[in-house]
């Protein structure tokens, strides 16, 4: 079995803590590992496996954690770049005028069918169906609903009428209950 790997940490027990306190969760695993590190200085190293344990990640972080630190110390240790991924199929606009178009109550759209219809003739724009889902999933919270839409055009005094003039009351009644006295 080989030898752990030895490094020399460059900063102070104390100054690792304070920058512990310091920096977001997500570099608390890395600084945790240079402070493990420090401890076992003086016993001529620790292995990555050990390290991995000790703090719980996997012994690939560490070895890159270890890497990372003695290319470019500890800027280079602490520094995080959040990659934020693919641009946005949508542009700012057409996300306002797809928000109010879910937003109107009057708008007559059936499903992601339809609305991917809309977006098309709209925009000039081919976008794939799961694409469509998946924003306004995300975007706005949509989702396919499974009880029926009331229809467009139902005139809402009609429906007041019909509930003021109906025979029979959707409540059930309310039996009472007779009180018994004894005699």
């Amino acid at each position: 079995m080989s030898s752990p790997k030895s490094m020399q940490i460059k900063e102070s027990v104390s100054e690792l803590k304070k920058l512990l306190k310091s920096s977001p969760r997500l570099i608390f695993p890395r600084i945790r590992m240079l402070l493990e590190i420090k401890k076992y200085e003086s016993t001529g190293g620790i292995s990555k496996r050990m390290l991995a344990d000790a703090i719980g990640v996997n012994h690939n972080s560490i070895q890159t954690w270890r890497t990372l630190y003695s290319n470019g110390g500890i800027e280079q240790l602490i520094s995080y770049t959040k990659n934020e991924g693919r641009p946005s199929v949508l542009s700012d606009k057409e996300h306002q005028a797809i928000e109010s178009k879910l937003n109107d109550s009057k708008n007559g759209l059936r499903g992601y069918v339809e609305l991917l219809d809309w977006v098309e003739n709209t925009f000039k724009k081919k976008i794939k169906y799961n694409t469509l889902l998946k924003y306004t999933n995300r975007e706005f919270g949509a989702s396919v609903k499974v009880a029926r839409k009331s229809h467009v055009k139902k005139d809402p005094e009609a429906v007041l009428a019909f509930k003021k003039t109906s025979l029979k009351s959707v409540k059930k009644p309310v039996k009472k209950q007779q009180k018994t006295t004894k005699k």
